[in-house]
């Protein structure tokens, strides 16, 4: 089916794009991406802010309602109702997204391990919340992980350790297969990757061999992620399972490339920004062909992406709400994707990031990082803004 200009989504209209925000939100969505378009802000914010906190000085409640409440769903997955609600009013489904990072201990690994398996349970039977997510550094030490990727062999202790890890993640899978939830495992750090993916691999062969329950996740700014998701498919294909793919560009550029450059190794990460929206589109086109096969989950801000994808949908003559495919975007980002994709009738979710506003400061630091480094992206997001601002007389 060609897709006619009357079809074409407008990724431009305001009115749909912030149909669920009220003029104070709106107004206070601006002055936010005025303040993180500051690079000097976005620089010295985070050790600034840091200290503070640690310092016991009283601006967790600031924090709390401003960058964090654009952002965040709340502290606790109930705080998330409302934010699940009012995506929900433009027909926007909700990825709740425990963010606690950089923890170390065992009895902190249980505890998120429990708190990801709440979030599979808030979902069943919540059509609002299609899609759940964790991360393997969650429910497992940093360092273990990175041990097992270097091929080192491990004690005893650590093997008993991993082991634990394994059966974490399995517990969280097996929770989602039961459930007949959909959980996505994040990527991380290439260096780290490696091991993540073959637990991924794992759960998708034990739960995937009647319907959709894991994805993995595939980071395109790294040269070797299209061809890892091909193979990956033809694994599928052996073993008859469905492969879950979520496709991003990805996280950890800057960081790559300084630890690739440091370490004396070729930096895993694209040569250009081309290179990473090649194979992204690639990573499109080559699941859309294989859709009995795969299902992916689109989390992108790229328009001309997210276009092409609609695009192969109605060449293909695919329903729009296929449950094998997903755009996803983050909460409190490219609301004219999220809300014109969802008004098109196409399946959109939002991530909805929540935990304690301390633990969650690493996560509000990256994006507001995210927001000055992706080329555009502030000023796409206030010009949108100050468009529909106008649109509305406020």
């Amino acid at each position: 089916m060609k897709v006619s200009p009357e079809n074409k989504i407008d990724f431009n209209n305001t009115e749909i794009a912030f149909s669920s925000k009220s003029n104070a939100e709106l107004k206070q969505a601006y002055w936010l991406f005025k303040i993180i378009g500051s690079n000097f802000l976005t620089k010295v914010g985070p050790p600034v802010t840091n200290f503070m906190l640690n310092a016991g000085l009283p601006i967790q409640g600031i924090i709390k309602k401003t960058i964090f409440k654009q952002f965040c769903g709340g502290e606790t997955i109930a705080e998330c109702d409302h934010t699940i609600a009012q995506l929900a009013k433009g027909k926007v489904g909700t990825i709740l997204d425990y963010s606690v990072e950089g923890e170390e201990e065992e009895h902190v690994f249980d505890a998120t391990c429990e708190e990801i398996i709440r979030t599979v349970e808030r979902a069943d039977g919540d059509p609002r919340i299609p899609i759940t997510v964790f991360k393997i550094t969650g429910i497992g030490r940093f360092a273990l992980l990175e041990k097992l990727d270097a091929k080192k062999e491990l004690t005893e202790t650590e093997q008993a350790e991993f082991d634990r890890v394994k059966a974490r993640c399995e517990k969280i899978c097996k929770t989602a297969f039961e459930r007949k939830v959909p959980i996505m495992i994040d990527a991380e750090e290439t260096w780290i990757q490696d091991t993540i993916d073959m637990l991924a691999l794992e759960m998708m062969m034990k739960f995937n061999k009647e319907q959709l329950i894991v994805y993995n996740t595939y980071q395109m700014y790294r040269h070797d992620k299209l061809a890892d998701l091909k193979a990956d498919y033809l694994i599928a294909k052996e073993h008859g399972f469905i492969l879950g793919v979520k496709m991003v560009r990805g996280a950890y550029m800057e960081k790559e490339r300084k630890r690739a450059q440091d370490m004396g190794y070729p930096s895993p990460i694209q040569p250009d920004k081309a290179s990473s929206d090649r194979d992204y589109d690639e990573s499109i086109r080559f699941s859309v062909d294989h859709l009995d096969q795969i299902g992916i989950v689109c989390g992108t801000h790229n328009e001309a992406s997210c276009r092409l994808l609609t695009e192969l949908i109605d060449e293909k003559d695919i329903a729009h709400n296929h449950p094998h495919i997903y755009f996803a975007q983050l909460l409190g980002m490219s609301d004219n994707l999220s809300f014109n994709l969802s008004n098109a009738g196409y399946n959109v979710a939002k991530y909805v990031p929540y935990g304690p506003v301390k633990a969650v400061m690493p996560y509000l630091f990256r994006r507001a990082q995210e927001n000055t480094s992706v080329a555009g992206q502030t000023s796409r997001e206030l010009s949108l803004i100050a468009k529909e601002k106008a649109r509305r007389g406020i």
